[in-house]
Protein backbone atom coordinates (compact mmCIF):
# COMPACT_ATOMS: atom_id res chain seq x y z
CA UNK A 1 0.00 0.00 0.00
CA UNK A 2 1.45 3.48 -0.76
CA UNK A 3 2.59 6.00 1.42
CA UNK A 4 -1.16 8.01 0.76
CA UNK A 5 -3.03 5.64 1.44
CA UNK A 6 -6.04 5.22 3.90
CA UNK A 7 -6.58 2.25 6.45
CA UNK A 8 -9.69 0.44 7.53
CA UNK A 9 -10.47 1.68 10.96
CA UNK A 10 -12.04 -1.29 11.95
CA UNK A 11 -8.62 -3.08 14.29
CA UNK A 12 -9.85 0.31 16.54
CA UNK A 13 -12.71 -1.66 17.93
CA UNK A 14 -10.40 -4.78 19.18
CA UNK A 15 -9.16 -4.66 22.88
CA UNK A 16 -5.75 -3.38 21.61
CA UNK A 17 -7.31 -0.43 19.69
CA UNK A 18 -9.58 0.19 22.70
CA UNK A 19 -6.62 0.40 25.18
CA UNK A 20 -4.79 2.44 22.75
CA UNK A 21 -8.05 4.93 22.24
CA UNK A 22 -8.74 5.39 26.31
CA UNK A 23 -4.49 6.32 26.80
CA UNK A 24 -4.47 8.37 24.03
CA UNK A 25 -7.90 10.27 25.57
CA UNK A 26 -6.39 10.21 28.61
CA UNK A 27 -3.22 12.14 27.79
CA UNK A 28 -5.25 14.13 25.65
CA UNK A 29 -7.48 15.37 28.93
CA UNK A 30 -4.26 15.78 30.80
CA UNK A 31 -2.68 17.76 28.34
CA UNK A 32 0.25 16.10 27.24
CA UNK A 33 0.00 15.88 23.54
CA UNK A 34 -2.25 17.55 21.10
CA UNK A 35 -5.97 15.94 19.50
CA UNK A 36 -3.49 15.99 16.08
CA UNK A 37 -0.99 13.86 17.33
CA UNK A 38 -3.47 11.03 18.62
CA UNK A 39 -4.96 11.26 15.14
CA UNK A 40 -1.48 10.23 13.93
CA UNK A 41 -0.74 7.35 15.99
CA UNK A 42 -4.42 6.11 15.35
CA UNK A 43 -3.90 6.43 11.76
CA UNK A 44 0.01 4.33 12.20
CA UNK A 45 -2.14 1.93 14.19
CA UNK A 46 -4.53 1.09 11.44
CA UNK A 47 -1.24 0.81 9.18
CA UNK A 48 1.10 -0.97 11.47
CA UNK A 49 -1.55 -3.64 12.31
CA UNK A 50 -2.93 -3.93 8.91
CA UNK A 51 0.54 -4.72 7.73
CA UNK A 52 1.60 -6.82 10.41
CA UNK A 53 -1.28 -9.29 9.54
CA UNK A 54 -0.65 -9.41 6.38
CA UNK A 55 3.02 -10.47 6.62
CA UNK A 56 2.85 -12.34 9.67
CA UNK A 57 -0.10 -14.75 9.61
CA UNK A 58 -0.02 -17.84 7.78
CA UNK A 59 -1.92 -20.27 9.34
CA UNK A 60 -5.48 -21.93 7.28
CA UNK A 61 -8.31 -21.50 8.99
CA UNK A 62 -11.76 -23.35 7.90
CA UNK A 63 -14.87 -22.21 9.30
CA UNK A 64 -17.91 -23.60 9.35
CA UNK A 65 -21.25 -22.56 11.05
CA UNK A 66 -24.84 -21.35 10.51
CA UNK A 67 -25.08 -17.92 8.56
CA UNK A 68 -27.44 -16.05 9.96
CA UNK A 69 -26.91 -12.89 7.99
CA UNK A 70 -24.81 -11.30 5.30
CA UNK A 71 -24.36 -7.71 3.49
CA UNK A 72 -22.46 -5.92 0.61
CA UNK A 73 -22.21 -2.30 1.16
CA UNK A 74 -18.93 -0.24 -0.38
CA UNK A 75 -17.55 -3.21 -1.53
CA UNK A 76 -17.21 -4.41 2.16
CA UNK A 77 -18.82 -7.60 3.52
CA UNK A 78 -20.58 -8.88 6.41
CA UNK A 79 -21.33 -11.84 7.86
CA UNK A 80 -22.68 -13.02 10.95
CA UNK A 81 -21.97 -17.05 11.56
CA UNK A 82 -24.01 -18.62 14.67
CA UNK A 83 -22.35 -21.33 16.15
CA UNK A 84 -19.18 -21.50 14.06
CA UNK A 85 -16.35 -23.91 14.72
CA UNK A 86 -12.82 -22.56 13.43
CA UNK A 87 -10.83 -25.91 12.55
CA UNK A 88 -6.84 -24.20 12.66
CA UNK A 89 -4.30 -26.21 10.98
CA UNK A 90 -0.50 -26.42 11.66
CA UNK A 91 -1.33 -25.21 15.25
CA UNK A 92 1.07 -27.07 17.76
CA UNK A 93 0.96 -31.11 16.49
CA UNK A 94 -2.08 -30.88 14.83
CA UNK A 95 -5.52 -29.05 13.97
CA UNK A 96 -7.18 -27.45 16.50
CA UNK A 97 -11.01 -26.48 16.86
CA UNK A 98 -12.06 -23.47 18.38
CA UNK A 99 -15.86 -22.37 18.96
CA UNK A 100 -18.23 -19.76 19.56
CA UNK A 101 -21.79 -18.71 19.80
CA UNK A 102 -22.13 -16.07 17.56
CA UNK A 103 -19.36 -13.94 15.58
CA UNK A 104 -19.03 -10.77 13.13
CA UNK A 105 -16.91 -11.16 10.21
CA UNK A 106 -16.01 -8.29 8.08
CA UNK A 107 -14.24 -8.37 4.78
CA UNK A 108 -12.88 -6.30 2.38
CA UNK A 109 -10.37 -5.34 -0.35
CA UNK A 110 -7.27 -4.51 0.21
CA UNK A 111 -5.61 -1.82 -1.77
CA UNK A 112 -2.98 -3.80 -3.19
CA UNK A 113 -5.40 -6.58 -3.68
CA UNK A 114 -5.96 -7.31 -8.23
CA UNK A 115 -9.64 -6.45 -9.50
CA UNK A 116 -11.86 -9.75 -8.80
CA UNK A 117 -9.84 -10.89 -6.25
CA UNK A 118 -10.63 -10.95 -2.13
CA UNK A 119 -8.38 -9.91 0.74
CA UNK A 120 -8.34 -8.68 3.54
CA UNK A 121 -10.66 -10.11 6.24
CA UNK A 122 -11.50 -9.40 10.38
CA UNK A 123 -13.66 -11.25 12.44
CA UNK A 124 -14.88 -10.39 16.07
CA UNK A 125 -16.91 -11.95 18.56
CA UNK A 126 -19.84 -9.98 19.82
CA UNK A 127 -22.52 -10.77 21.48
Amino acid sequence: MSGGQSYYEFYRGSSIGTALTDALDELITQGDIPPQLAMRVLQQFDKSLTECLQKGVKNKTTVKGHLATYRLCDDVWTFVIKDPQFKMEGVGAGAETVTAPKIKIVACKSGDAPEGKKSGAKSNDFS
